[in-house]
């Protein structure tokens, strides 16, 4: 918890619009995320009419809009390259300096959130999927089985450059990172259903039409009689390659199994990408040494997932689709 004093102009411009609206010390002091006491003494400061004792700031107004600018143009520099560029435009301050005027603006340094690129086409059919599955009850969902392949890394430590951001700017498009598709690594195919999850299937080679065939054979089918026993059932897969292949489609046909349309690029439409995430969480603190101990603490935290959490995701589906109409077919927060 900072003092008064370092508390930032957002912050202290947070703590007067609560204020206003008859919210506690507390509770302000929970929501801003800075002490209660540092809360009383701003309120008391402004209430006694007390300006902030020190030196004079060393900025002025057009220094911090030129500072803003440099910021806007590339949020992903690091701080000492953005006071470099201030040094440059004629701004004479330290990197600390710099770093504080920064934070007073709103900006904090995060780990972008990865999101695919979608050009107009894609963006067209993904409104026109979410349309089409509005009317979608939660009973309907519940019969498809969503699926995904995901790479597994030993190490969790490289999060890739940072970015500086506002509030409420984390789906900027400025602020994203574009997602790259099936990198080398280990690699694994899993389901799910709203009830549970399915046997997990680790990838030895690449995934072509005929890898996945074998793994449609030997481990979807086990895990369809697994999450729905002997009633009918959806398939969810994406359009990868292996997927829409002819002899992919024909195994389906062969079989009986019915697949559910599925709009290019659109991972934030399925919920087992959220089952990842918190698989991949949960793993954070692991350090396997090898791949032997990386499979093993994937097939043990794999085995914590209940079926809750399970439910909860799948029961999310018809949100997923009201918010990919409201944004017009782009890419959502989920």
């Amino acid at each position: 918890m900072g003092k008064t004093a370092d508390l930032t102009t957002v912050q202290k411009m947070t703590i007067d619009t609560l204020k206003k609206e008859g919210k506690t010390q507390k509770v302000i002091a929970k929501e801003v995320g800075c002490s209660q006491s540092s809360v009383s003494k701003h309120i008391n400061r402004e209430a006694k009419g007390r300006k902030r004792c020190g030196r004079k700031e060393c900025t002025s107004k057009r220094d911090k809009r030129a500072l803003e600018w440099i910021v806007k143009q590339n949020r992903f520099k690091n701080v000492g390259e953005i006071h470099k560029e201030w040094t440059v435009a004629g701004v004479s301050a330290s990197r600390s300096t710099t770093h504080r005027r920064m934070q007073d603006m709103g900006f904090s340094c995060r780990i972008p959130r990865v999101k695919p690129l979608l050009n107009k086409r894609q963006r067209q059919k993904r409104l026109a999927w979410a349309q089409d599955k509005k009317d979608w009850t939660a009973a309907e969902w519940s019969k498809v089985m969503f699926s995904d392949e995901s790479k597994f890394c030993i190490s969790f430590g490289n999060q890739g450059p940072r970015v500086w951001r506002k509030t409420g700017e984390a789906q900027n498009p400025r602020c994203l990172k574009s997602s790259v598709k099936f990198p080398q690594s280990v690699m694994v195919w899993v389901s799910m259903s709203s009830a549970v999850v399915g046997p997990l299937c680790f990838l030895r080679s690449r995934v072509n039409a005929a890898v996945y065939q074998e793994v449609l054979e030997h481990f979807m089918l086990p895990a369809a009689d697994q999450l729905y026993g002997g009633d009918d059932f959806i398939f969810q897969h994406d359009l990868a390659p292996a997927h829409s292949a002819k002899s992919t489609s024909t195994w389906f046909k062969d079989h009986g199994i019915p697949l559910l349309d599925w709009p290019a690029n659109s991972p934030d439409l399925n919920p087992i990408e959220n089952l990842l995430g918190i698989v991949k969480r949960k793993m954070r603190d692991a350090r396997p040494n090898n791949a032997e101990e990386l499979k093993a603490t994937i097939k043990a935290t794999w085995a914590l997932i209940t079926p809750e959490e399970c439910n909860r995701l799948v029961d999310s589906m018809p949100r997923r689709i009201a918010a990919a109409i409201q944004a017009k077919g782009a890419a959502t927060k989920y």
